[in-house]
């Protein structure tokens, strides 16, 4: 009986000091991922960026792929080759498999120098009331994957939304826009809540220890509070005042609420734990290298001919994709429509598939034609339909292929459909009954966030008070019991 005391009191001791320590925390953590849900991180989608560029100058074309990629000094086919334009000049923008960007005229042949600052403005239309700055690195564009693109040029067009355009110096591509209204929201949103400050994003391993440390302390607070509330409520057999909790005022508040909100809250900050990956538990979405040359083939490149056969007057950009030994050409538009050149044949998607994961077998393959658990589009756009490959290899390996184009979109192995459900379920409450029922996903957002921000304010208030309290003197007006 004695040691259960000390256990008690050592758990109101650990989730006091942690409350204190983390409620402020819980507090911002829940306001900012409700904003994060409705304005998410800036960024370039396929449709702006598509919307962007200027028809192909087929006649300008002067240089073959082929040629294109000598120029770049690349004997293998890169992990992407595109035909876009650069201003008026159409270029090859290429990126190897290492993920160097590059950008090679078409017109000349020449690999292109880094954009001059001046020349952005000509390269986006800027009007005359634009303005023009250069940086290495900002609050939007922190994140590693930028990283290949740096300096960039910024073009504020001046319109009423406030959009700014950043011009890769690499490239001369666009690669980021952001308007007013997102920036001011991300201040609020997903800057906080993913402890995303420049200096410390920066620095990404020390950014990623940080994250794990902070959500970790606030795991062993939350769950401190949620025994140490189960165990001090009291249903049935009451306490001397009647009530079945023994604190009042903000501190009944506190405990009846945590008990339900603390639930929300222990489940969200061990998500979020669990989206660092630690100890690299799961697997990435991303197919590497080897698998995506593999499954391409050596694919003989098209010639000028075929792309100019492929290419319709509205086409903006011209994607060469390699299948299985064979090479397609995909033309897209402005407005984001497509057509593939010669049109792909599941067929084909099934000889190439064996190349993914030499040593496995394909055990099946699965047309969706309707999204489901693992291919959804909830907070982005994906293509349907798309073939999932299936192979049996020991970590239950998934491919999944645009069934239109035969273009290899995402892997997922055991470890990443676990990963699906203990962070895209429990953290952004991703179940298919939710996001098929939208109001339903957001009623319930709000509930859950709602609750623990009850939880985290009365938390912040108890600690207040308990700071403020001096040393020796009467306990706070919220707690009955001696153990609190």
């Amino acid at each position: 009986m004695r040691g259960l005391k000390r256990v008690k009191r050592w758990l109101v001791l650990g989730h006091r000091w942690l409350g204190i320590g983390t409620g402020l925390f819980f507090a911002v953590w829940l306001l900012s991922g409700l904003v994060l849900l409705y304005v998410p991180f800036p960024g370039l989608t396929e449709a702006e960026r598509l919307a962007g560029l200027r028809p192909l100058a087929l006649d300008r074309l002067g240089v073959e792929p082929a040629r294109a990629l000598a120029a770049a000094g690349l004997s293998a086919r890169p992990r992407s080759l595109d035909l876009e334009m650069r201003g008026d000049e159409p270029v090859y923008r290429i990126v190897t498999a290492e993920g160097r960007p590059l950008a090679v005229s078409a017109v000349s042949g020449e690999v292109l120098p880094p954009v001059a600052a001046g020349a952005a403005l000509a390269l986006v239309r800027a009007g005359p009331e634009a303005r023009l700055r250069s940086l290495a690195r900002d609050q939007w564009t922190v994140a590693g994957r930028y990283d290949a693109l740096r300096p960039f040029h910024v073009v504020e067009l001046g319109d009423a939304a406030g959009t700014e355009l950043y011009v890769s110096s690499v490239t001369g591509a666009v690669v980021l826009d952001t308007r007013a209204r997102e920036r001011f929201w991300n201040w609020l949103g997903a800057v906080p809540h993913w402890l995303y400050p420049t200096p410390l994003r920066a620095r990404p391993d020390l950014w990623r220890d940080v994250v794990l440390w902070v959500s970790g302390i606030g795991i062993a607070g939350a769950a401190s509070g949620l025994v140490l509330g189960i165990w001090r409520l009291r249903p049935r057999r009451r306490y001397p005042s009647g009530a079945a909790t023994p604190y009042r005022g903000i501190g009944r508040l506190h405990h009846l609420f945590g008990i339900v909100g603390g639930l929300g809250i222990l489940t969200f900050v061990v998500s979020g734990w669990l989206s660092m990956n630690p100890n690299r538990w799961f697997s990435g979405p991303a197919p590497d290298p080897q698998m995506r040359a593999a499954y391409a083939g050596a694919a003989p490149l098209p010639g000028l001919a075929g792309i100019r056969e492929a290419a319709r007057p509205d086409t903006v950009a011209l994607r060469l994709l390699g299948l299985g030994g064979g090479s397609h050409l995909l033309a897209l538009d402005a407005s984001g429509g497509s057509r593939v050149s010669p049109p792909v044949e599941e067929a084909a998607i099934r000889a190439a598939a064996p190349g993914l994961m030499p040593g496995a077998s394909l055990a099946r393959v699965e047309r969706l034609a309707a999204y489901d658990a693992y291919w959804y589009a909830h907070h982005d756009t994906k293509p349907l339909p798309v073939l999932r490959l299936v192979f049996d290899d020991a970590a239950a390996t998934w491919f999944h292929v645009d069934a239109g184009t035969g273009e290899l979109l995402d892997r997922l192995d055991r470890s990443g459909r676990v990963h699906r459900w203990l962070f895209a379920g429990l953290h952004r409450l991703d179940f298919p009954l939710l996001i098929g029922h939208r109001p339903a996903w957001d009623l319930v957002q709000g509930l859950l966030n709602g609750l623990g921000l009850v939880v985290a304010l009365t938390g912040v208030v108890l600690g207040w008070r308990r700071l403020r309290r001096p040393r020796g003197g009467s306990r706070p007006s919220g707690v009955r019991s001696r153990a609190a």
